[in-house]
């Protein structure tokens, strides 16, 4: 009902009609909004991980040699080349 009235929902590759693992449309679909979810969640704490490498800086040595995180200066791809 919330859905685009013409469209109804996205699903570009018929996923909604496919039958995984031969359990009908029904758990397909419970899998796949399961599976959305799952990813989302996933991508949502890289994103806060990626902010705090981008403005946070551990004050201890990172190896047991001594050697220093890299400087908050530098960016999180600087940071993770270096």
């Amino acid at each position: 009902d919330a859905a685009n009235p013409v469209v109804k929902y996205y699903d570009p590759l018929s996923l909604a009609d496919a039958d995984f693992w031969g359990q009908g449309t029904d758990a397909t679909i419970g899998f796949l909004r399961h599976a959305e979810i799952k990813h989302s969640r996933v991508a949502m704490a890289a994103f806060v991980g990626y902010c705090v490498q981008s403005n946070y800086h551990f004050p201890w040595a990172q190896t047991l040699a001594g050697a220093p995180h890299p400087a908050v200066a530098l960016g999180p791809e600087a940071q993770w080349d270096a």
